[in-house]
């Protein structure tokens, strides 16, 4: 055990504020792992809820772990040493439960690693029964996790709220044996025990899901149902995170719109509005302590009363800023206040570059109401846009980004025109990002749009687009897109793969040397009646799902 990392935990605790969660003993001990560094987990807000309720339960102890960042993995390497938990400084392999927090594929590459990192065999069936119980949730997990189902001997498939109490009870109980205690465990709600069932495959495609005896067909994705749940918010603050000096209050969950590209508004369904009473308690705690508020929602300005929360904050001495809003759902008072609260940069989503797409994509608004949501910002001296497009949506052709560059220009005169008049800086930041099938929206069945295709209308937009001052192009990486597809739509036939690829150190070796055709998982279109990796999930309305793919396409009958 290495001293420089017990001391780098030990200032990475003081620098933290925040109500004392953990407490040095219990019945059950876990250590909640965030997949990723330090900083990128606690900027996460579902991460650090699911931390406070894990602690909150009776006799249960959480600590936390995360990736190791790259000077502590190169002392773990000097000095043989193994992973530690933050707060007791503990192996991860000594505590009875290890739970990972997955909010994003990409991370599943780092499962192996950290597995690799603590001395625990990375495939639950190469586990004993005096190892650490291998629990993992998240929206990742919750929207396929065949990928890394192998590693896993449980999933909580839903939200974190209606799970924990149960699962955490069971395993306080504890039973006779792995086997009884994961077979209870599958009757509980929103709990995926992936030994239970056996996939069967033919080519690229999954055949059947085979339940063992006595486990549900399909496992129900489960959401928290309680109107007076206290809203998710920052329970640690610290300066290393994405959100440095804010308190950050998640105001509704899920989305009401149903745009037909988009998981949240699928998996969070029904949407929830937290309580205002709930809600303004948080918020004037964290105008009290002296923090920007940050109010977290897939849509702000869908919030009841928006406005008047806002005016409020700023009434109350304090500043806020917003995640995102609805461009034909904006609220005066909410775009006053954020000026007074020195709001510099708004984001806005299109998404599609050109009406037909924005139909196509459901997402129910058109030009004239992106041009007018760009004039109240502007109009309120808010001059830097963020702007969210997407490209490569299944039918798009060139003639759609054409329109996007056009819709850009016509944005751009607008915001020069006002920096000119009041003499100040305007910029429109443009934010392109491929097309990814997700599971649980009507798109799942699309493929991805081909790389080297992104790649040149990547090039026409850069060649339309960077010649005009104030505006600045970025653009997701097709490869790293690629490889989210893949993940999103994979099945556990790539869990040797991640294995593998921790070992030698590249992803792309892995699939080279295992000749893994990974372009049929991404860009193949999957016929409606073909079995899905995800399929065994109860997680929403398939007839709704299939009927507004159809009708996407206009084969709906």
């Amino acid at each position: 055990m290495s001293w420089k990392i017990i001391e780098k935990r030990r200032s990475t605790l003081a620098a933290e504020s925040g109500e004392q969660l953990g407490h040095r003993g219990g019945r059950l001990s876990c250590c909640l792992v965030y997949p990723n560094r330090y900083h990128a987990g606690m900027s996460n807000l579902g991460f650090q809820t699911v931390y406070a309720l894990m602690n909150a339960h009776p006799e249960v102890v959480c600590d936390r772990a995360f990736l190791p960042d790259k000077d502590e993995l190169d002392e773990l390497q000097r000095s043989r040493g193994t992973l530690l938990s933050l707060e007791s400084q503990r192996p991860l392999s000594s505590f009875d439960v290890v739970a990972f927090s997955v909010s994003f594929e990409s991370d599943y590459l780092n499962l192996p690693a950290i597995f690799r990192l603590s001395g625990i065999p990375p495939l639950a069936a190469d586990r004993s029964p005096l190892q650490p119980l291998i629990v993992a949730g998240g929206a990742a997990l919750f929207l396929n996790p065949e990928p890394v189902a192998p590693l896993l001997d449980l999933v909580c498939v839903g939200e974190a709220e209606p799970v924990l109490s149960g699962l955490l009870e069971l395993l306080k109980e504890g039973a006779e044996s792995r086997d009884d205690l994961l077979r209870n465990a599958a009757s509980l709600p929103g709990i995926y025990v992936p030994s239970l069932y056996q996939p069967v495959y033919q080519g690229t495609s999954l055949v059947s899901m085979q339940p063992a005896a006595g486990a549900p067909v399909r496992v129900r994705r489960v959401w928290d149902t309680e109107e007076k749940s206290l809203p998710s918010v920052t329970e640690i603050h610290t300066e290393a995170t994405e959100f440095s000096g804010m308190h950050l209050v998640e105001i509704s969950r899920g989305c009401p719109r149903g745009c037909r590209f988009c998981a949240a508004g699928f998996i969070y369904l029904p949407y929830r509005s937290r309580s205002p009473e709930l809600v303004r308690e948080e918020v004037m705690k964290g105008v009290a302590e002296g923090r920007k508020v940050g109010l977290v929602a897939a849509a702000v300005s869908d919030y009841p009363a928006i406005g008047d929360l806002c005016q409020e904050i700023v009434a109350a001495g304090g500043k806020f800023s917003v995640s995102s809003f609805r461009i034909d759902h904006y609220d005066a008072g909410m775009i006053e206040a954020l000026k007074a609260s020195g709001q510099k940069t708004v984001s806005l989503a299109p998404e599609g570059g050109s009406q037909r797409l924005r139909d196509l994509i459901r997402k129910g608004i058109n030009e004239e109401q992106i041009l007018s949501a760009c004039d109240m910002l502007i109009g309120h001296d808010i001059l830097n846009l963020k702007l969210y497009f997407i490209i490569g949506l299944p039918t798009e052709t060139y003639q759609d980004l054409e329109e996007m560059v056009v819709l850009v220009e016509k944005i751009r005169e607008r915001v020069v025109a006002a920096a000119r008049a009041n003499k100040r800086l305007g910029d429109i930041q443009l934010s392109v990002n491929p097309f990814i099938p997700k599971p649980f929206t009507p798109f799942q069945w699309c493929g991805m749009e081909e790389n080297k295709s992104l790649e040149k209308k990547w090039k026409f937009l850069q060649k339309a687009l960077g010649r005009l001052s104030n505006v600045k192009l970025q653009m997701e990486s097709p490869r790293e897109a690629y490889q989210q597809a893949l993940f999103s739509r994979g099945d556990r036939r790539l869990a040797p793969l991640l294995i593998e690829a921790d070992r030698r150190g590249s992803w792309k070796e892995a699939v080279r040397e295992a000749r893994f055709d990974s372009d049929s998982f991404v860009y193949r279109d999957i016929p409606l009646d073909e079995p899905l990796p995800w399929g065994f999930i109860e997680g929403g309305d398939t007839a709704r799902l299939e009927r507004e793919y159809l009708r996407a396409f206009g084969e709906d009958s």
